[in-house]
């Protein structure tokens, strides 16, 4: 991999309007959300390009990129193949090796360019409900996964250099901890059971757990009057962003964040600067529709 620093964008040069894939790699990767979020962007685009669920692990991962020829634009990625990625691309920007991981590789000129988006979903998540724009966020972030690396890269864009960290115990915080060392972030680990001294003074709740796993601390965090980004997208709202809402504070879900990493994709892989945002909002929406009824 070489140590050259990409810019956000990686400048794309001509891209056909037809005949492109792209694909989205995980496993298990059918329940992926990122085809239907793709897929629209490319029709309001007038692109006649293609885009798959893949299924992919990290064994498999290295052979896949080999096989992948000129016809190819870009990859999304799942965990844990945004971090095994890394060692794979030609280049990579500083930011997804700040978080620790890359959930975005573009193809050019037989060159792989690793790209973090993700801390670009929920900063523009943010943003959009007008969460933690105001000045330094004053966040806690629930979680010590590769979601929470990228919480810690949002909130320092937001000028929040120290942040409180809730995890179950102190050693599921490794890879927080080095991506905060690597982005110049101080950290502070609660347990759940001191989450109320984490809560303390905080504007604003991250949640980066799975679904359910916020619901037990549901009541004590709509308590302290924080807004909450939830990652969670499927059977929205959640108990905690109902909690919250009941307490009159202010909720967003995991299909914004979704969503806006999946616009800084396209733009990555097309070229293009009008992407399309509100179609592929629209079609993302109707089918997490589908999928709960």
């Amino acid at each position: 991999m070489s140590n050259a620093r990409l810019s956000p964008r990686q400048p794309a040069g001509h891209v056909p309007r037809s005949g492109m894939r792209a694909a989205v790699l995980g496993s298990p990767v059918a329940h992926s959300l990122s085809p239907v979020l793709h897929r629209a962007a490319y029709a309001a685009l007038g692109l006649t390009w293609s885009y798959t669920a893949m299924e992919c692990d990290e064994r498999r991962l290295a052979a896949l990129l080999d096989s992948l020829d000129g016809s190819w634009a870009g990859l999304s990625l799942t965990m844990p193949l945004k971090r095994a990625v890394l060692p794979l691309v030609d280049e990579v920007t500083p930011l997804a090796l700040d978080v620790g991981g890359a959930n975005t590789v573009i193809l050019r000129d037989g060159r792989r360019y690793g790209h973090n988006t993700d801390v670009h979903g929920i900063l523009a998540a943010l943003r959009e409900e007008g969460l933690g724009g105001d000045g330094r966020p004053d966040a806690v972030i629930l979680g010590g996964g590769a979601t929470a690396c990228s919480a810690l890269a949002a909130l320092k864009e937001l000028g929040q250099t120290e942040v409180p960290v809730v995890v179950r115990e102190s050693s599921r915080g490794g890879e927080v901890c080095a991506a905060a060392t690597r982005l110049g972030v101080a950290v502070r680990y609660h347990s759940f059971d001191a989450l109320g001294d984490a809560l303390d003074g905080a504007r604003l709740v991250l949640s980066t757990l799975p679904a359910g796993a916020a619901d037990p601390y549901a009541g004590a965090i709509a308590r302290s009057g924080a807004d909450v980004f939830d990652v969670v997208y499927a059977d929205w709202p959640t108990r905690l962003a109902r909690a919250a809402r009941f307490g009159g504070a202010r909720a967003v879900g995991g299909h914004a964040m979704l969503l806006h990493q999946a616009v800084r994709q396209v733009e990555l892989m097309t070229g293009r600067s009008d992407v399309p945002v509100e179609e592929m909002r629209r079609a993302v929406r109707a089918e997490i529709g589908l999928r709960a009824a």
